[in-house]
């Protein structure tokens, strides 16, 4: 008589988690913007996070994609009601992070993308700090640092300056993030930053759906 074979396997469905809020801050120049588009285009469960601004729209922007365009009445309604988890003041322009968008898409297990200054990243903290992972990205040098800017050729030599004097006070906040990566090489901090999101979404915390997963793997034993 032939001999039962091992038990088929059978798969297991993916354990319930809740998502993050990932936040890449840096000086301008460093990277985070090349960072933040390489993770979006290569991790699925990621979702940059739609700021609402009082600007309006420039050519080709479009609304709920790029920004939700709003009033400066309607701005101040949302900052009233509680709706905004964060916003600034930009030039003659503010912009916020909407809440409840950002709620839905962490209770479905969705990951959601910022990039916003340390004074942003400052009101997420003490709004939802058990939900935030933030990341800040330094370059390798000043020189360097310069050298990304003027390779832009989007700015004039006294807007370069302005930015080099800004990145000195923004580095000054490293050390209030929780990880900092430093941008020598591109493909390198992509790495970094990825093996960041991996090790956070591994979180006991952050998978409520594990104590069921362990129930139904007593139960087999």
């Amino acid at each position: 008589m032939a001999q039962a074979g091992p038990k088929a396997e059978h798969q297991q469905a993916p354990v319930a988690r809740r998502g993050l809020m990932l936040v890449l801050s840096s000086p301008s120049g460093a990277g985070k913007t090349t960072l933040s588009r390489m993770l979006l285009e290569q991790d699925t469960n990621v979702a940059l996070s739609v700021s609402v601004t009082t600007r309006p729209p420039r050519r080709g922007e479009i609304g709920g994609r790029d920004y939700h365009f709003t009033t400066e009445s309607r701005f101040d309604e949302m900052i009233r009601k509680g709706e905004l988890l964060e916003w600034a003041k930009v030039f003659d322009y503010r912009y916020g992070t909407p809440h409840p968008p950002v709620a839905e898409s962490i209770i479905a297990g969705h990951d959601v993308l910022f990039d916003i200054d340390w004074q942003g990243t400052q009101q997420l903290r003490e709004k939802a700090r058990s939900d935030l992972v933030s990341v800040f990205v330094l370059p390798p040098s000043a020189a360097e640092l310069e050298r990304r800017l003027r390779s832009r050729a989007q700015d004039d030599d006294e807007t370069i300056r302005k930015r080099m004097a800004k990145a000195a006070e923004e580095m000054s906040h490293w050390a209030e993030y929780d990880y900092v990566v430093i941008n020598t090489e591109l493909d390198q901090a992509f790495t970094q930053a990825r093996a960041i999101l991996c090790a956070e979404r591994l979180k006991r915390e952050r998978q409520p759906g594990l104590s069921d997963f362990v129930r139904s793997l007593q139960c087999e034993l």
